[in-house]
């Protein structure tokens, strides 16, 4: 049985990012693996338990003395569904996160959505569901 399992993005300080989506987006750490003999460290968050079924993980991914990536244009977002968009993007705010995109309809439909930026800037779509 296939499944999709995570998207990895690369960040400079790990325990910033992994506060960032455990205190901002509520995701949980679901484990952590420290790589000495390759100068990185790995820790997986998501709603999930554990990998469950059906759901897709973010691995973050520390390279030891690596503080700044350049993004490319290529990557677009990560979407994460949240039941009350509005009050996701207050808690970004008062966390101290960046709101790029304030809660509203999207263009030419219905679905409630906004955007956020992670600490290293990655975007984050968030989908009222």
């Amino acid at each position: 049985m296939s499944k999709f399992l995570h998207t990895m993005i690369r960040v400079g300080n790990l325990d910033r990012s992994v506060k960032f989506y455990t205190d901002l987006l509520d995701m949980k750490e679901l484990r952590r693996r420290d790589v000495p003999d390759g100068k990185y460290t790995l820790a997986f968050l998501g709603y999930g338990e554990g990998n469950a079924e059906g759901q897709g993980e973010i691995e973050l991914t520390y390279n030891y003395g690596v503080d700044k990536y350049e993004q490319g244009n290529a990557f677009g977002h990560l979407a994460v569904g949240l039941p009350d968009v509005a009050a996701a993007c207050e808690k970004v705010r008062a966390g101290g996160g960046k709101v790029t995109r304030e809660a509203g309809p999207v263009k030419f439909g219905t679905t409630i959505i906004a955007f956020v930026e992670d600490p290293d800037g990655y975007k984050i779509e968030l989908i009222q569901r």
